[in-house]
């Protein structure tokens, strides 16, 4: 399983939109990132827009492929890109993956 932390910055301005959107996340979306391979999938946000994402996933790999082909994605895509800075693409595309260096199970 792999364990996988990526960062994307959120605008300022839209933080409370940006909360308030993933309180009320598709249920078709939450149904295709878990058939995709999307597990213990967590987003964290600070004040200034700095947002960590966590999941946990048999291949990080399969798992943005199996989304991208999807419908849903690409509509939640969509309707999310206008909430991040400096983003080139969609959102999953832009994410920048963390190296872990420290894991205590």
């Amino acid at each position: 399983m792999e364990r996988v932390c990526f960062l994307l910055r959120v605008r300022p301005e839209r933080l409370a939109e940006y909360k308030e959107r993933h309180r009320r996340v598709w249920p078709e979306m939450r149904e295709a990132l878990s058939a995709t391979g999307w597990h213990n999938y967590s987003l964290f946000l600070r004040d200034d827009g700095l947002l960590v994402g966590y999941l946990e996933t048999p291949s990080f790999e399969h798992a943005l492929a199996g989304m991208a082909r999807l419908e849903v994605n690409e509509r939640w895509q969509r309707e999310m890109k206008p909430f991040f800075v400096a983003l080139e693409g969609r959102p999953d595309q832009a994410m920048v993956r963390l190296e872990e260096v420290f894991h205590l199970d």
